[in-house]
C-alpha cells in the first residue's frame, strides 16, 4: 500500500536514474529504438511526425540481414549473405539507443551465423566484417559480444500502438529468429516479467533509505511492496504456458540462445576475426543475466553456496555496466535484515519472510517451467531420435544437462532456491 503524500519519507541513498533504471520501466530500456523493417500500418504516420527512430543510414546492410533472419536461417543462405556485407564503421552510432539498438542486432546476427547449421556445423571464425563491429560496440557499451538478456529482451520490445498499455497483447520483438509466436511469447512474458518488478524495484530503494534512518515503519512499507512485486513477478512468469510451445522451445529457440562456453558443440570458444586470433569464450543467454533477483537477494541477505555463488557472479558480466554497479551498491548499503534481527518486532519480521518466501516460491516455479520446456521436452526429444528412420540432430542435445548460459541446470535451481528459504528468519 502506498504511504499518504503528507508520510514524510527517508532519503534514498540510490537514485534509479543514475543507473540507468528507469521509474516506469525498470532495468527495461525505455522506449526502444526501432528498425525499418519493423513497419507497422502507422509507420508512415511516425516517420512524417518524428516519432520513427532507427539505425542512421549507413547500417541498412545489418537492418536488412536483421529482419530476414528466420528466413535466411532456415534457408541455410546467412552466412553467404553475411559475407558479402560491407564492414562498416561504428564512429557514426551516437547514443546509449543506437548502441543498444546495434548490440541487438548484431547479436541476433551473430547466433544465427553461429548456429545456422545446428550445434554439428557450427564455425570457428566470425568473419570479420560482422566480428570487429559487433566488438566496438560491445565495448561501448560494456556488454560481452554475444546475445544476452539485456539484448533478448530489455532492448527489443516495441509497442504495437505507441499510445497503448505495455500488455502482450500491445507488444511485439523487433528482431526475431526462427520459433515464430513461441519465441515472440518468450521473449515478451520475460518481459512481462521485469515490468511486473518494477515496484520491487523502486521498494528496494525505500528500504534503504528506512535501514539507513532505522525507520521501522517505512521499511515495513517497502518489504510489502517488494513482496508483492515478486508474487506478481511469479503470475506473470506463468504465462509462458500460454504463450511458448515446449517443442518449438527446445528443438527450434534454445540453440540459438546458446554460448561457446561450457559447451560441447562449441568446446574450443569462437574467434572473433579482426579482434584476436586467439578463441573467446562467452556464455549464452540466461535468466541468471536478469538484474532483478540479484538485486533482491542483495537487498534481502540471501547467501548462495560456493559454486552458485561463483556462477551467479559471473553472470553479472552480462549486464549493462551500470545495473550491475546498482546490485553491488545495494551490496555495500545498510542491511535491512539486520535492522529486522535488531528490531525483533513481530509485524516486520514477517514483512521480510514474506518477502524471502516469495522469491523461493518464485524460484521454485521456474524449476517447473525449466522442468517442463527443457528437461520433459529433451526426453520426448531423445525419445524421437531413437526412432526408426528419425532424422539425427533434429533437436540440440549438447546442452541437454545444462542451461544456455552453460550451468547444471537443475543442481544450480535447485542450490539458489534452496539457499534463499535458508534466508527466512525465525521467531
Amino acid at each position: 500500500m502506498e504511504a499518504s503524500k503528507d508520510t514524510e519519507e527517508p532519503p534514498l541513498p540510490l537514485a534509479l536514474p543514475s543507473f540507468q533504471i528507469s521509474e516506469e520501466f525498470g532495468f527495461l530500456l525505455p522506449d526502444p529504438l526501432v528498425g525499418a523493417g519493423c513497419a507497422s500500418p502507422s509507420a508512415r504516420h511516425r516517420r512524417q511526425t518524428g516519432k520513427w527512430r532507427e539505425l542512421p543510414e549507413p547500417y541498412g546492410p545489418w537492418m536488412d540481414i536483421a529482419h530476414e533472419l528466420p528466413q535466411l536461417i532456415t534457408s541455410h543462405r546467412l552466412r553467404s549473405r553475411v559475407h558479402q556485407m560491407p564492414q562498416l564503421n561504428t564512429q557514426h552510432l551516437r547514443g546509449r539507443e543506437e548502441l543498444h539498438l546495434a548490440h541487438l542486432v548484431l547479436s541476433f546476427i551473430t547466433m544465427g551465423y553461429v548456429w545456422q547449421e545446428g550445434e554439428e556445423g557450427t564455425v570457428q571464425v566470425l568473419p570479420r566484417n560482422l566480428a570487429v563491429p559487433y566488438w566496438e560496440v560491445s565495448q561501448a557499451l560494456g556488454l560481452p559480444p554475444i546475445l544476452s538478456h539485456a539484448d533478448f529482451v530489455l532492448a527489443n520490445w516495441r509497442r504495437k500502438d505507441p499510445n497503448g498499455p505495455l500488455e502482450i497483447e500491445n507488444l511485439d520483438t523487433i528482431i526475431t529468429l526462427p520459433g515464430g509466436e513461441s519465441l515472440r511469447g518468450f521473449i515478451l512474458v520475460t518481459l512481462l516479467v521485469e515490468k511486473a518488478a518494477v515496484p520491487g524495484i523502486k521498494a528496494i530503494t525505500q528500504a534503504l533509505g528506512a535501514t539507513l534512518q532505522g525507520d521501522e515503519e517505512s521499511l515495513h512499507r517497502a518489504l510489502e511492496e517488494l513482496a508483492g512485486a515478486i508474487e506478481a513477478m511469479r503470475e506473470a512468469l506463468g504465462r509462458m504456458h500460454d504463450y511458448v510451445d515446449p517443442e518449438v522451445f527446445y528443438s527450434v529457440i534454445r540453440i540459438f540462445l546458446s554460448g561457446w562456453k561450457d559447451n560441447p558443440a562449441m568446446a574450443r570458444g569462437l574467434v572473433y576475426e579482426g579482434v584476436s586470433p586467439q578463441p573467446m569464450a562467452f556464455s549464452g543467454g540466461s535468466a541468471a543475466q536478469s538484474t532483478v533477483l540479484h538485486a533482491f537477494d542483495e537487498l534481502l541477505g540471501i547467501c548462495h553456496r560456493h559454486d552458485s555463488a561463483a556462477f551467479l557472479r559471473r553472470m553479472r558480466e552480462y549486464m549493462p555496466p551500470a545495473h550491475r554497479a546498482f546490485v553491488e551498491a545495494i551490496g555495500g548499503s545498510a542491511s535491512p535484515r539486520r535492522l529486522v534481527l535488531r528490531s525483533g518486532d513481530a509485524r516486520l519480521r514477517a514483512a521480510f519472510n514474506r518477502c524471502v518466501s516469495a522469491l523461493a516460491a518464485f524460484r521454485s516455479y521456474h524449476i517447473a517451467v525449466v522442468t517442463k520446456y527443457i528437461a520433459a521436452a529433451a526426453a520426448k526429444a531423445k525419445a524421437r531420435r531413437a526412432e526408426p528412420g528419425a532424422a539425427a540432430g533434429k533437436a540440440p542435445s549438447a546442452l541437454e544437462a545444462k542451461g544456455t548460459g552453460g550451468s547444471h541446470i537443475f543442481s544450480f535451481l535447485k542450490s539458489i532456491r534452496d539457499t534463499t528459504r535458508e534466508g527466512l528468519i525465525s521467531a
